[in-house]
């Protein structure tokens, strides 16, 4: 994995304002936790550096070309995405693997698991996110998953991903309208995985149902959807009307509109809606035209990544800092609600309990930042009190 630092050192102090832009604070880091915050009554003049809770992003398909999905996947390259991470100041996220060969699902898995050895990584992957395969085999609705490996749930596959997996997958995607989806959905729910609904067609009947058998998540809300729907009958009404469902949105500026946003935070609010980033292994790579998955992928001069087959996007190339501002920007929200959905929102949706927010006690997992011409720059970024990445 490369050479690391030593896991923990006994006692540091970091400071900056705080992301309600009130008040300058310094976090006491002792043994790995929040011991103290306290607050200043003379803040430094000059530039101001930000100090918050690090970044969660619960969906990561890849980043720089690693993909948790490819047959190449090494222990080595997914320590490669975690240090990347760092330094976009994702302290925690969920490795996700997308519809593929049942063979690689499994390999892959059991990847992850032998890179949980390297404490750091366990504690920044908390779980892994399989979004797929078992979803609609519908054009446009599938999105960019490979048709070939589209089915419907399986509970024996699924048990097989979950020994691979060393019981570590936190969430599962799905559509409802596939058949045997509510027993799936009871199932996961009894073992308390979470189901997210992701790249379906289902009517408010069946989303319903879904949410009654445990359902929680929409993945991705607005996307993993056809170009063309009933503008009445159509999976995003219903979402966005059952209040026992917490979107995820990507707010990357390609894949939802400023409208889109800002109805869906009007709708949801700052704690029912959260931030993902929806990376893929070309994030954070140069525009071209790039085999992946065996298909053809454009990413343009912008970051935007086309598939041009289906008329649809093949995920994102921008780290989820981006769409704490552009949360900011786009819905006019202060930092503290953008930086909630992206922070305090999904901790609480996925139970990570000791991470996410400012508190004494908590994992001291921080981040340092400025904001600079509509841009979140990560300074210094904390994982468990210890200084991972420095800029």
């Amino acid at each position: 994995m490369g050479s690391l630092l030593p896991f923990r050192v006994q006692s540091q102090e970091f400071s900056g304002w705080a992301t309600d832009n009130r008040s300058y604070i310094t976090v006491n880091v002792e043994d790995g936790r929040i011991n103290k915050i306290s607050t200043s009554s003379d803040p430094p003049s000059g530039e101001k550096v930000f100090i918050g809770a690090g970044l969660i992003d619960t969906q990561v398909n890849g980043y720089r070309s690693v993909s948790f999905s490819d047959d190449g996947l090494t222990v080595e390259k997914v320590g490669q995405v975690a240090r990347a991470l760092w330094e976009e100041g994702v302290t925690t996220f969920f490795p996700t693997l997308i519809t593929s060969d049942p063979g690689i699902i499994t390999r892959n898995l059991q990847i992850l698991s032998q890179a949980m050895h390297e404490p750091r990584l366990s504690h920044s992957m908390p779980g892994y996110f399989l979004e797929g395969p078992y979803i609609s085999p519908v054009d446009g609705f599938r999105g960019a998953h490979d048709a070939n490996w589209v089915r419907s749930p399986d509970w024996k596959e699924f048990m097989g991903f979950i020994q691979a997996a060393d019981n570590r997958i936190i969430q599962v995607g799905l559509a409802p309208e596939l058949d045997g989806a509510m027993d799936f959905i009871r199932n996961c729910a009894v073992r308390r995985i979470h189901v997210a609904l992701a790249h379906h067609n289902s009517t408010a009947d069946q989303i319903d149902e879904a949410v009654n058998n445990g359902a929680r998540v929409s993945t991705h809300l607005g996307n993993g959807c056809a170009n063309l729907i009933h503008r009445h009958l159509n999976p995003l009404w219903p979402q966005l009307a059952n209040e026992r469902i917490t979107p995820s949105v990507i707010a990357d500026g390609h894949h939802l509109t400023a409208e889109e946003l800002q109805v869906f935070y009007k709708v949801k609010g700052p704690d029912r809606l959260f931030l993902v980033s929806d990376a893929t292994r070309l994030a954070g790579m140069p525009p071209g035209t790039y085999e992946w998955n065996g298909k053809s992928v454009v990413m343009t001069e912008n970051g935007m990544l086309q598939y041009p087959e289906q008329q649809v996007l093949a995920g994102a190339s921008f780290p989820v800092r981006y769409g704490v501002i552009n949360m900011m920007q786009y819905v006019d929200i202060p930092l503290d609600a953008a930086y909630g959905m992206a922070t305090r929102v999904p901790s609480q949706v996925y139970q990570l309990n000791d991470r996410g927010e400012l508190t004494t006690g908590k994992s001291a997992d921080l981040i340092l930042f400025k904001i600079e011409k509509d841009q979140m720059i990560i300074l210094k970024t904390i994982v468990q009190g210890e200084v991972v990445y420095e800029k």
